[in-house]
Formats: structure tokens, C-alpha cells, sequence
């Protein structure tokens, strides 16, 4: 059973990998009706068991091959009756398909065609590959990751794929589908990855314009070299980290870790910050993680824990905001965000590619409408 405010959208989704799914995860988990088309076999980049996919949750899976008129004439009896087509491949490759966006719009007007790409239909790089390290690199995003005078390290792929492709195509779709409500057209969503990893860098754009940021990595407030605003090894080789960039938080920092204040004056000044960086760090290795985690319990000092995946399912304070559950067999992060009158919810686990196959296409062949 679906829910979630998005209980009468009806989405095509042509079976991708990474942001692809993630952003129909998203919006399954916000309750629309989701028709995932597999290549039968599956994806040849795909490994592992599908139904453990936690990113393919929540949808149903029919396996179509495109290059067969029976199941190319199926596709489009869905996308003819769907809200929204969502797809992640190159510019051309649904157009070659003959599922580009001016001929399903020119057979259902009101379809919202979504496309997510690493470089965008257009442009000098929009035929080229590339992944997320490559699309944070054009975009200004991966050179403020990582110390000064050492390599970029790789922030997983989180920045591009995640954040500025899944997250800006869902904003766009949901976007189109409110002018839709006025207009009662449908439009193309263009989603680059490239651009939303750089529209993430705008607050670090208004600093430098602002002359707060300097171009140099490990220089800045918000990327290590700010002794109130980083990560310290503690004695059992695990990780606090420290947020205290205002006054009331820094002091409860210095406080917490039993230094005196009066030595910590003028904490905004960049001539202290490497000297002190150095003594907390002493501080703070002489004692393990959760001693540290306890003594600060009771101070209001933007210090965390660094946990690990494992133990961040298991975190007293996870728990009680119910963020991770378990669907199937797969322990798994739980929709977001959350809403009071229309709950979000998952509504089934990953299915097994192709497995609703027959029940769709007999629900096809019974109606005109789109098989509930």
C-alpha cells in the first residue's frame, strides 16, 4: 500500500544506475506509482541481487526489450499514460530508442520528461563520459575537499550523483508537475549533474565575493583549518567531530575538553587556529571516543561522534527519530522528509527485475488506464 503526498503521480522509470534510482526511490517513498522498465537480464553494469537494491525500492519492475516492436509498443502504452518518464542516459540514446521527449510529448502533452545526465543535453562535454569525481572536478566542487598539498579525496559519490543530480532532477519533476497543475503542459526537465554540484558551491561563491574564502583548501573555516570546526583521533583511533563556530558553542567546546577560556579568545582569528588545532588534538587523544561523547552529553558544544554506518543504525538517538529500518532483508535509511498529514512510507521491497512483468501487461491488455 502507497502513501505520501505523491499517491496520484504515475512515473515511467527507464532502469539507470546511481542517481537514476535514487531519485525514483525519492519519490516512490513519497508515495508516486512507479513503473520501473528493466533491460531483461538486467543492467550488464549491475551486479549483485536485485532485491537487495535498496535504491530500487518501492516500484514495480516489468523487463521490456526495446529493440522488439511487442515490448517497444508496451513502453509506449505506459509512457502514454504516465505523469512523468524519468530517465538517466546520454543525450541521443533515447531518441535512438524512439522514446525521446518530442515524441512522447507529442502523444501525451501533459508528460513531464525528466532527464539526468553528468554534463547536460548540451554543451561542449555532452557526449562525453564521466562520473561523479569528474563532474565535482568542472564544477569547482571537488578543489575544496581534502588538506592543502595533497589530492582531492574522492567524497564517495555523494556530491554530484546524490546531490546535485537525484536531488535537483526530483526538485525539477516536482517543480513541473505544480505548472503543470496551471498550464496543463507538460515540460522537459534537463537535470546535469555538472550544474547542481555547482549550484551547491553558491554560499562558498557569496564568500569569496564577500572576501571570507580563500581558494586555498585548508585555509578556510568550514574545511579544516579551523580548530572549533574539524575532526580529532581520540585514544581508541575513532573520530569527534567539532561544529563550535559560535561563541556560546565554542566556549562549551573549551569548557568540555578542560581548558581554560581566557586562552581562547578572538577564535575567528586565522593566526591561532594551527596552534591550537595542535594542542586540542593532544587533548583529545587522551581519551577514548564515547569518554569524550559522556562528557559532553550535558554541554551544548556541536561535538559528535564520527560513527560508522553500522553504528550509526544502531545510535540511541537514530532510533528514536526511526531514520533506519528494515524492508526485506536490508537494513536501510527511511524516507525523508516527513510529513504530518500524508505519511511517507516504503511501500515494498526492491522486486526481482522483470516481476511484475505479467501482471502489468495483463493489466495492459484489461484497461486503458494505467495498471494500478
Amino acid at each position: 500500500m502507497r502513501s505520501g503526498p505523491l499517491q496520484r503521480i504515475r512515473i515511467v522509470e527507464f532502469a539507470g544506475i546511481g542517481p537514476t534510482p535514487f531519485a525514483a526511490m525519492m519519490l516512490a517513498d513519497m508515495g508516486a506509482d512507479i513503473i520501473r522498465i528493466d533491460r531483461p537480464g538486467g543492467a550488464k553494469v549491475s551486479a549483485g541481487d536485485p532485491t537487495l537494491d535498496v535504491l530500487n525500492r518501492g516500484r514495480r519492475s516489468i523487463a521490456l526489450d526495446l529493440k522488439r516492436a511487442d515490448d517497444v509498443a508496451v513502453a509506449e502504452q505506459l509512457c502514454d499514460r504516465a505523469d512523468v518518464v524519468l530517465e538517466g542516459f546520454r543525450p541521443g540514446v533515447m531518441e535512438r530508442l524512439g522514446f525521446g521527449p518530442d515524441r512522447q510529448r507529442a502523444r501525451n502533452p501533459g508528460l513531464v520528461y525528466a532527464r539526468m545526465t553528468g554534463w547536460g543535453q548540451h554543451g561542449a562535454l555532452a557526449d562525453k563520459a564521466g562520473h561523479d569525481i569528474n563532474y565535482i572536478a568542472m564544477s569547482g566542487a571537488l578543489a575544496l575537499v581534502g588538506e592543502a598539498g595533497k589530492p582531492p579525496p574522492p567524497p564517495i559519490n555523494f556530491f554530484a550523483d546524490f546531490g546535485g543530480g537525484a536531488t535537483f532532477v526530483v526538485i525539477g519533476i516536482l517543480a513541473a508537475l505544480i505548472e503543470r497543475g496551471v498550464s496543463g503542459c507538460g515540460q522537459v526537465v534537463d537535470a546535469a549533474m555538472v550544474d547542481g554540484s555547482a549550484l551547491l558551491t553558491a554560499q562558498i561563491h557569496a564568500w569569496r565575493a564577500m572576501g571570507f574564502w580563500s581558494d586555498q583548501r585548508s585555509d578556510n573555516i568550514l574545511d579544516g583549518a579551523a580548530y572549533f570546526y574539524r575532526c580529532y583521533e581520540t585514544a581508541d583511533g575513532k573520530y569527534l567531530a567539532v561544529g563550535a563556530i559560535e561563541p556560546q558553542f565554542h566556549a562549551a567546546f573549551i569548557d568540555g575538553l578542560g581548558l581554560p577560556i581566557d586562552e581562547f579568545g578572538d577564535h575567528l582569528n586565522r593566526a591561532h587556529w594551527a596552534e591550537r588545532a595542535e594542542r586540542i588534538t593532544s587533548v583529545v587523544a587522551t581519551r577514548r571516543r564515547d569518554e569524550w561523547v559522556h562528557r559532553f552529553g550535558a554541554l551544548d558544544a556541536c561535538v559528535s561522534p564520527v560513527l560508522s554506518v553500522a553504528e550509526a543504525l544502531d545510535h540511541p538517538a537514530n532510533r528514536e527519530r526511526a531514520m533506519f529500518g528494515t524492508v526485506g532483508e536490508v537494513e536501510q535509511p527511511m524516507p525523508a522528509p516527513r510529513f504530518d498529514r500524508t505519511p511517507v512510507a516504503v511501500s515494498s521491497p526492491p522486486r526481482a527485475i522483470g516481476a511484475d512483468s505479467a501482471a502489468i501487461l495483463a493489466r495492459l491488455a484489461a484497461s486503458s488506464e494505467w495498471p494500478d
